[in-house]
């Protein structure tokens, strides 16, 4: 399962290495049907990408720092440099090519 990030870890986890962000809400229904790929995508990368979820609602402050307009948005962050962001619903297959293309 992926992990939720809050406004305390942020920083600290998208500091280092690659890190995959699902901003998200729980009303969102496009954000419902990304779930199950991004709990995927935790498994498939653990140990070697940070695969996580923001709720909107909850860390508002860091979405608006973002310039988050709509969700699902995905943020990928390289020791704590915004490199991509996608927004709307994703494949798994295009979520796995992004975060391939940053680990190398």
């Amino acid at each position: 399962m992926a992990h939720v990030l809050t406004s305390a870890d942020f920083e600290s986890t998208t500091a280092l290495g690659v890190t995959l962000v699902d901003f998200y809400a729980d009303w969102c229904g496009p954000c419902q049907r990304l779930i199950p790929i991004i709990d995927d995508l935790a498994k498939m990368y653990e140990g070697r990408a940070n695969i996580c979820k923001l709720d909107v609602d909850a860390s508002g402050e860091i979405a608006q720092k973002f310039g988050i307009m709509s969700i699902p948005t995905i943020l990928v962050f390289k020791d704590g440099q915004l490199v991509e962001k996608l927004v709307g619903i994703q494949s798994e297959g295009d979520l796995v090519s992004l975060v391939d293309k940053h680990l190398v």
